[in-house]
């Protein structure tokens, strides 16, 4: 990832924070704990505004984060090496977060109330 597209990145993902502060949007708290719920209703095939090919590249970006091989090892060129890491990481966090807001909001779309509370 270049230097100016992970400059970005960052600045999207530090939008996406502070918005998260501001009323009617949802919390950072409440977008990490609708991942699970995301990505279990997406892989029953309930909810398809997730592409398959996006949850996949979160995988990827999983693994490559916590794997220990990296592009560009840590040992022979220590700052590039956490640089790529850096923009993995900067790149998952944005797009989970605006993933997790549409999800939010497909969810209080579509969950069916009763007496304001939640009908499974």
């Amino acid at each position: 990832m270049r230097k100016s597209n992970r400059a970005v990145a960052g600045a999207a993902a530090w939008e996406m924070l502070r918005e998260g502060t501001k009323p009617g949007k949802p919390s950072v708290f409440a977008r990490a704990g609708a991942i699970p719920r995301m990505v279990g209703k997406r892989l029953r095939g309930q909810y398809t505004e997730l592409p398959a090919s996006r949850l996949v590249m979160f995988l990827v970006a999983i693994a490559y984060i916590v794997s220990p091989i990296d592009l560009v090892p840590e040992l022979f060129v220590p700052i590039l090496g956490f640089a790529d890491d850096i923009g993995v990481v900067v790149w998952l966090t944005s797009s989970l977060l605006g993933e997790t807001e549409r999800y939010l909001e497909w969810e209080r779309r579509s969950t069916p109330y009763v007496q304001g509370k939640v009908v499974d």
